[in-house]
């Protein structure tokens, strides 16, 4: 039954191994995670695991796809909100100023996966999927401010690339170099709309 990956029709036992596994990766790391690891986290029977999950890959791929899902912006901007609204809310999700520790659990689970990408097209497909939708919602924003008049007539994929690349950059500095990194890209980012997209 590998690869249940439907978020909305998982049942408690999978949300459990779910739990399980993001309490194992963190303790364990990526490189020394094993079905033991998880089953020791995990309240229920070692053998539900293979019930739900044929492999451990198999769990890792549902496990990045819930972690890509929970850190999803798509659903948290308002339409009906003015276009630099709808931007300033699309970066506070993205680049928050603090991480509490749930958040931070997250996105460290998913840098220990995105580091796997380049040799597993499992995680590979589901990095690409949710960069689809993270580009898709801030195109949507960005073109949706030129038709107002709100943005500048600006080259929408060109600006694209370069946020999601200050604020990639900015979540990996901030795990693995300094707490301070998000917050200086945050004003990085602020001072280049500033400049170049908001209309005077």
């Amino acid at each position: 039954m590998a690869g249940e990956g439907d978020l909305d029709e998982r049942s408690e036992t999978q949300e459990a191994i779910m739990e399980a596994t993001y309490s194992a990766l963190q303790k364990c790391g990526y490189a020394d995670l094993t079905i033991q690891a998880i089953a020791d986290e995990f309240a229920k029977s070692k053998s539900l695991l293979y019930y739900h999950y044929d492999t451990k890959d198999d769990l890792l791929v549902d496990v990045l796809m819930d972690s890509l899902d929970r850190l999803s912006v798509e659903e948290t901007v308002d339409a009906s909100k003015p276009p630099q609204a709808q931007l300033e809310t699309f970066l506070d999700n993205m680049l928050p100023a603090t991480l509490d520790e749930d958040d931070r659990a997250f996105r460290v689970t998913i840098v220990e996966l995105r580091a796997q990408a380049p040799m597993d097209e499992a995680y590979r497909e589901q990095f690409a999927r949710a960069d689809r939708l993270v580009r898709n919602t801030l195109t949507e924003i960005l073109d949706g401010g030129i038709e107002t008049g709100d943005f500048r007539d600006i080259d929408v994929p060109y600006t694209v690339d370069l946020l999601l690349s200050l604020v990639e950059g900015a979540i990996t500095r901030h795990l693995v170099t300094s707490e301070e990194a998000t917050v200086d890209a945050r004003d990085t980012v602020d001072r280049y709309l500033e400049a170049n997209v908001y209309a005077g």
